[in-house]
């Protein structure tokens, strides 16, 4: 977990107490997104009085759970190696792994506005990251000659918006998903 440059590194058993309380706040506001810090408590398994502790305000649990799950955002995108691996690959990957975080950490991903300043600077880099790799798919000829790199990146954000909407269950389910959206991606819906 990703932790304030003051605060000091958790023990063990205190990060996985956070981790749990995150985890359980992330599926109770997903379900109802007006639900109390005892609500969240009880699903984390854990008193309410531990939620007050590691969160002075139902406010700040939320903006922990959003910088969470944009760091796992940022993690995602890392993982699928989009400077190294051959682009087709990472792009798939990237795709697999973005679509497990949106899926999984929805209320998270949109918590926070993308202009908060950890959310903006994580996205700035994911979208470089992304512009890389869209060049690095015209450069090996996955793209069509003449496309626009930025247009196909940006329809690419879309499909996987579109993508994660469906929330798949299993993991057979979302790497389907993915392959969806990367087909979709390079080679549309025409016949």
């Amino acid at each position: 977990m990703a932790l304030p440059p003051s605060a000091k590194p958790l023990r063990a058993d205190a990060e996985r107490t956070v981790r749990a309380i995150l985890e359980a706040a992330e599926r109770v506001l997903s379900a109802n997104p007006a639900a109390p810090m005892e609500q969240i408590a009880e699903a984390a398994g854990v008193a309410r009085t531990t939620v007050h502790r590691r969160f002075a305000s139902r406010e700040a649990l939320i903006t922990a759970l959003a910088a969470w799950a944009t760091q796992r955002f940022h993690d995602a995108v890392e993982a699928a190696r989009p400077d190294t691996a051959p682009p087709a690959v990472a792009l798939y990957q990237a795709t697999a792994n973005v679509l497990r975080v949106k899926i999984g950490w929805g209320f998270a991903m949109n918590a926070l506005p993308a202009d908060a300043p950890e959310v903006a600077r994580v996205h700035a880099a994911v979208q470089a990251q992304c512009e890389r790799l869209f060049g690095r798919l015209r450069d090996a000829g996955v793209l069509r000659p003449g496309t626009d790199p930025d247009w196909a990146r940006r329809v690419y954000y879309a499909l996987i918006h579109e993508a994660a909407t469906e929330a798949p269950e299993t993991d057979a389910a979302v790497d389907a998903l993915a392959t969806r959206v990367v087909d979709t991606l390079l080679r549309g819906v025409g016949a």
